[in-house]
């Protein structure tokens, strides 16, 4: 395989990857309500297009590159600091943005509050079954991108 072919290769099956999983998304949110521009590029709910970018980029890096690579040990921590933030972190944003809508909205004396405040978003992480089905999506894409471009 030549190294543009490569080089489009591991570009390109996150990017295929980040498509389909948030195109899934739009897709079922649109079964409980109805969508806006804003769903396409949604943080939370199933599945996870950020875990689905990370976990293609590591897969087809291994797979081009080998598990013993330096640029697959790279990839591997990245995809590994983006999905304790999926699941962790901002999980525990959510529950500040919950915590504080709450407060804003018992200070019903104050208008200021409700005009000048944003309701903060509730839910922005990702559940454990959320990343699993992100990454499972992210390995089949670069392995049939692998697949095809051999």
């Amino acid at each position: 395989m030549s190294n543009l072919i490569t080089t489009y290769l591991i570009l390109l099956c996150p990017i295929i990857a980040f498509i389909f999983a948030q195109g899934l998304k739009v897709i079922l949110r649109s079964y409980r309500r109805k969508i806006s521009w804003r769903d396409i590029f949604a943080y939370s709910d199933m599945p996870s297009g950020h875990t689905s970018v990370v976990v293609a980029l590591v897969t087809i890096i291994g797979l081009k590159y080998g598990i013993s690579s330096n640029s697959f040990a790279i990839s591997f921590v990245f995809a590994m600091i983006v999905i304790v933030d999926a699941i962790g972190l901002r999980n525990y944003l959510g529950q500040h943005g919950k915590t504080l809508n709450v407060l804003v909205k018992d200070l019903k004396e104050d208008d200021f509050l409700d005009n000048h405040y944003p309701k903060l978003l509730e839910k922005i992480g990702h559940t454990p079954i959320q990343v699993v089905v992100g990454s499972v999506i992210g390995i089949i894409t670069s392995l049939i991108g692998f697949w095809l471009f051999k």
